[in-house]
């Protein structure tokens, strides 16, 4: 059997400015990541003299860093369907930042989520989030604004030499080869076309049934990124789930690296914290992984099901086609 091609490993950081400078202090975890070969895509909380320390220190080092853009958390954190405008403002100034201090980037990531706050409300009071959801769903012109928004933000990064990543969830893959943006404007988020898709796909978020949700869609992922090992932004009222341990995490490493050599692991700082690092020098890459059992054919079942409802939403004439035959054939009968 040929061999496989060499894993590309980038660990996510999403630390405030004292922690990080704290976690980079350690030299030992420099030599780990320059070790492991790996690349960090670091939030971009601040534009901190400290955060600036920490990526020409991680330059100096030899390890690549992805800017991964973040907004304030009053203007949704992450980058969704209505704050396409401040995303921009932004990466632009991200961008003079970048120049000021004389930065170097691999890349830049786009991390595509609805609003932190509605995220809490759906995770807490899912009946206010569905109100919210629905209104928005039924309608197309948001979505579509932002949609040519976010391909020109790209093609804006893109034009100032940056590769970019776009951070998804699993779902979007399903739409985009159904023809349906639904869950996209239910969740007020919409799809990008980037150099690199890194599907999340956190099996600690979905127990007991993460492993099969991951062997399911890494199967279409340009990159995979699994987790949590611990660590990220504090969601109000949500409990943090519990992490991965190590036989999880290296069970969905075995799925990843099936599938691709693209594997993006959240968090580092969590890693860090139970010793992952230095197993992840030892980790055999070409241990086969096996199909997930018994969940995989129970989610697949739950996947087709929704790919149908995707289908038929992008096709309303033909839904109220069939609901109208449908009615008509039981006042027949």
């Amino acid at each position: 059997m040929a061999a496989l091609p060499p894993v590309e490993l980038t660990f996510f950081c999403e630390l405030d400015g004292a922690a990080l400078e704290a976690l980079f202090a350690d030299p030992v975890l420099l030599d780990r990541l320059r070790a492991l070969g790996a690349r960090v895509s670091l939030g971009i909380l601040d534009f901190s003299a400290q955060r600036a320390g920490v990526v020409r220190q991680l330059k100096r080092a030899g390890i690549p860093v992805i800017a991964w853009q973040l907004l304030p958390r009053a203007q949704g954190y992450w980058c969704h369907s209505g704050n396409a405008d401040l995303a921009r403002k932004r990466y632009r100034a991200f961008l003079a930042w970048t120049r000021s201090e004389g930065l170097e980037w691999s890349g830049v990531g786009v991390d595509i989520e609805p609003p932190i706050a509605e995220l809490e409300q759906l995770l807490t009071s899912p009946l206010g989030f569905l109100r919210t959801a629905l209104r928005r769903g039924c309608g197309r012109r948001r979505h579509e604004s932002a949609r040519r928004a976010y391909a020109t933000l790209v093609s804006e990064m893109r034009a100032d030499g940056f590769a970019v990543h776009s951070y998804e969830f699993p779902f979007i893959c399903d739409e985009a080869r159904l023809g349906s943006s639904l869950l996209q404007r239910l969740l007020d988020i919409t799809a990008l076309t980037s150099d690199q898709r890194v599907v999340l796909l956190y099996s600690s978020f979905f127990r007991p049934f993460g492993d099969a949700l991951l062997w399911l869609y890494a199967q279409n992922a340009d990159a995979v990124g699994v987790g949590s090992t611990g660590g990220g932004v504090e969601l109000r009222g949500v409990p943090e789930p519990i992490p991965l341990n190590w036989e999880e995490l290296r069970r969905d490493l075995a799925i990843a690296r099936r599938w691709s050599r693209h594997i993006h692991i959240f968090s580092l700082e969590g890693c860090l914290r139970q010793g992952f690092l230095e197993r992840l020098q030892q980790h055999d890459w070409g241990c086969s992984a096996r199909r997930p059992l018994p969940w995989t054919p129970v989610v697949a079942t739950v996947r087709r099901f929704m790919q149908a409802g995707l289908w038929l939403a992008a096709r309303p004439w033909l839904t109220v086609t069939l609901v109208g035959g449908g009615i008509a054939l039981w006042a027949l009968l």
